[in-house]
């Protein structure tokens, strides 16, 4: 079998049926223990394991071929939309040919885990690599790959020594200079969700009246669109996560304007939310899933998340790409991101009544 599987061989569609994903990929569910699987050990040509993700980056191809070059397990990918990949695994039931949910923002995760989906994993090499912040405090899913959502500025119009905190954006003399994206946005969701978390729904509700009230417009657009809005001058700040900005590098007419400021270092740290992974619990090839989710903890795997999506590894010591390191260091925010979902249902709520549109 050629390790390097081409994406065409390896990936499947929503569209094609559940029967017929069943004959393809499926096989047996074994009788084994849900331990730890040695990646060094596994043996060549060992099988399969079979990925609902939805994670929609070509670059993640590699993080694949990585994996099969490794152990000689095949990979077989489907990809979708978070909700629908989860309704999916949910209506296949015992007969579901799926190992793994890959997914991004700890809510997404945290849903995953309250649709009943996953199966715990007990890995020593997960507990030791993974920090219990950015893993289910079940061991039901695991981050492996950062996103920081931090202030952004335009240099010619903001001393980013008058920037500090993300409760500092409703301060009045931002008023007009805020731009953001819209109240559903799961990015801006789960940061309304972990300041919940950290100061309470009162507290998190004056906030947010007091970004709308600074905001130059009604909240629109992506990441990226307010990124260069900011750029272009038409605001002075947004909020969005760095691997956007990371994207410019090459348009220094955009990314040469942008300054960077890591929210509340002093306080509790700053927001990061995660894309992470979960044995389900169906899984056909429990021991081959395993694998697959240490593999992502070694250190080729975090290095990819660092270089070719411009994201931040969750194991220390995993060198940065030297564009993220540019934008300076931070402390996380400690919270665990599966308070993101947990309080998600509020943050929407707040949001809502807050006028955050």
């Amino acid at each position: 079998m050629d390790n390097q599987i081409s994406k065409l061989s390896r990936r499947f569609f929503l569209g094609v049926s559940t029967a017929a994903i069943v004959v393809a990929c499926s096989q047996p569910k074994p009788e084994q223990p849900q331990g730890e699987t040695k990646i060094e050990e596994a043996p060549k040509q060992a099988g399969q394991v079979n990925i609902y993700s939805a994670r929609h980056y070509n670059t993640d191809e590699q993080l694949y071929e990585g994996f099969t070059e490794k152990t000689g397990i095949k990979v077989n990918l489907i990809e979708g939309k978070d909700d629908e990949l989860i309704e999916r695994i949910k209506s296949e039931g015992a007969n579901s040919p799926a190992d793994i949910l890959i997914t991004v923002d700890g809510g997404r995760l945290w849903r995953a885990e309250q649709a009943g989906v996953f199966a715990p994993v007990n890995s020593e090499v997960l507990n030791q690599k993974i920090p219990a912040n950015l893993r289910s405090p079940n061991n039901l899913w695991f981050a492996f790959s950062k996103r920081a959502r931090v202030i952004m500025y335009n240099k010619d119009k903001v001393n980013p020594t008058d920037l500090s905190t993300y409760e500092d954006l409703a301060n009045p003399k931002w008023k007009s200079k805020l731009i953001m994206r819209s109240s559903s946005n799961v990015y801006n969701q789960s940061l309304v969700a972990g300041m919940i978390e950290a100061k309470g729904e009162e507290a998190t509700a004056e906030w947010i009246k007091g970004l709308v009230a600074n905001l130059a417009r009604p909240p629109q657009s992506t990441d990226t669109g307010n990124i260069e809005d900011v750029a272009a001058g038409i605001a002075d700040i947004t909020l969005a996560n760095t691997y956007y900005l990371a994207r410019y590098e090459d348009e220094p007419e955009i990314f040469d304007k942008i300054g960077v400021i890591f929210p509340n270092q002093k306080d509790r740290g700053t927001h990061v939310n995660v894309g992470g992974a979960g044995m389900l619990k169906n899984a056909p090839d429990q021991e081959n899933a395993i694998a697959f989710l240490e593999y992502l903890a070694t250190p080729e795997a975090q290095k990819f998340f660092a270089v070719e999506n411009n994201e931040y590894p969750v194991v220390e010591g995993t060198p940065l790409k030297e564009v993220v390191k540019s934008f300076g260091e931070f402390k996380d925010d400690t919270t665990n991101v599966a308070a993101y979902g947990k309080n998600n249902a509020n943050a929407v709520k707040i949001m809502d009544q807050s006028g955050w549109k």
